[in-house]
């Protein structure tokens, strides 16, 4: 934010800049995105400089308790991770352009049509925690998508945060788009931001429930929540040997600090005493630790193996870390019924060789992804090619899962007419609505 600049004004100036990013066309806006890319590409030194700030801030912050470590994992940009800012840009800029698309058309009456068209929502608001890409992927996905948005990043990565905004500013000012990407710093800034429904048209809060709770009882600003990520693997009686441990591996080690990352392993009674000794054995040979129920600790304990017991609390946590609780269950249904009754609704997966039990599975499990024989890991909007995301919806309405282009837009009505009056449609002489749809 602009010194001196209440959040008030950069609200309204964001607004404004709102209905000039929205009239952009599809190649002016695909060549803004090109262009971002490339001067991150030239300034990774520079990005990489901060981002150690940050890291060594961060560091300080772990040793006195202050900052969680998968927080600090989530704050790293490797070299790999400053490449792939790039990479989330190209992405999007080959997507198919979300706005002006026709819904549906219909004749109301001769000379008069209607059509749904999509459009912008207007000026998004995006607070999140630690990880400093949600810049560039929801830069991208903004603008694409004809929006404004307002950024709002930890305090741990202020440093990475600004270099990447200034990155973007650059190119915008060189575009005549200035004030369509806003950048807030403060707690402060935030508490002024939940006032301002006037001009912030959706908030979409990344962090945790209680996060996303305080949100929504703070503002009267739509919320988009994306809360946490409670994730399960659930094996059946019916599975594949070769496949259990090497996908829970995945699902928990590829990113432990991941909202997708698996926290709670469900294991079928009929095949606990053969799948969990191998699997505790490869979780703690990674330096996983485990938690179970009181079967679990029986047949690891029967392996001459030793974990801790597992607590009700344990079911409804989510890690982000090398923890993982085993549950043993007696059937899928029981399965089911607590991944929907402990878990966040966010992604959830099925090992299993039955198919018709694989689509019972992913029909009864009331989650916004649903596996079958696949890391948790692969929910997320990139991999689903969606170029990037804004963060990962539990919510039913409006958009759910991976939040991509589509999340990003709404609709409005376009009703052309030769002069027709309402009240030609009543009254005793009243001429009748056609509704015939136009192709």
């Amino acid at each position: 934010m602009e010194a001196n600049l209440s959040t008030n004004e950069m609200a309204r100036n964001a607004k404004k800049a709102c209905l000039k990013i929205a009239n952009v066309d599809t190649k002016s806006k695909n060549e803004l995105l090109l262009a971002i890319s490339d001067r991150i590409k030239q300034s990774s030194s520079r990005i990489k400089e901060c981002n150690e700030k940050d890291v060594q801030f961060a560091g300080e912050l772990l040793k006195k308790g202050e900052l969680s470590k998968p927080l600090l994992n989530r704050l790293i940009l490797t070299d790999d991770k400053i490449d792939q800012l790039s990479t989330y840009l190209e992405e999007v800029a080959k997507l198919e352009d979300p706005v002006g698309k026709r819904q549906f058309a219909m004749k109301l009456a001769n000379g008069l049509d209607l059509e749904r068209v999509t459009c912008p929502i207007g000026l998004i608001a995006i607070i999140f925690e630690s990880r400093p890409e949600v810049v560039i992927q929801v830069t991208a996905l903004s603008l694409k998508s004809g929006n404004g948005v307002i950024l709002k990043g930890g305090t741990e990565a202020a440093n990475t945060n600004r270099v990447l905004f200034d990155i973007i500013s650059e190119v915008l000012k060189e575009f005549d788009l200035t004030n369509t990407v806003n950048l807030i710093e403060t707690r402060g800034d935030v508490a002024e931001l939940l006032k301002q429904d006037e001009y912030v048209d959706l908030i979409i809060p990344r962090g945790s429930n209680s996060f996303v709770k305080f949100i929504q009882d703070n503002t009267r600003i739509p919320v988009l929540g994306h809360s946490s990520g409670i994730c399960h693997i659930y094996v059946d009686s019916e599975y594949d040997s070769d496949m259990v441990i090497p996908v829970i591996l995945d699902a928990k080690l590829d990113y432990p600090s991941a909202c997708n990352a698996v926290e709670t392993l469900l294991v079928n009674q009929n095949v606990a005493e053969q799948v969990l000794p191998d699997v505790i054995k490869a979780l703690q040979n990674k330096e996983v630790k485990v938690l179970g129920c009181g079967q679990t600790a029986e047949i690891a304990k029967s392996a001459e193996l030793t974990i801790e017991n597992a607590t009700e609390d344990d079911w409804l946590t989510e890690y982000t870390d090398l923890i993982l609780s085993i549950r043993v269950v007696e059937s899928t249904n029981d399965a089911i019924d607590h991944i929907n009754a402990y878990g966040s609704h966010h992604t959830d997966s099925i090992i299993t060789s039955n198919e018709e039990t694989a689509d019972f599975f992913l029909q009864q499990v009331d989650s916004a992804c649903v596996f079958h024989n696949a890391s948790t890991r692969f929910s997320d909007g990139y991999v689903f090619g969606l170029g990037a995301e804004v963060g990962i919806s539990t919510n039913k309405t409006h958009s759910r899962g991976p939040v991509g282009l589509d999340g990003m837009i709404i609709y409005k009505y376009l009703l052309k007419g030769e002069g027709h009056l309402k009240g030609s449609f009543s009254g005793p002489d009243a001429q009748a609505f056609i509704h015939e749809t136009i192709q």
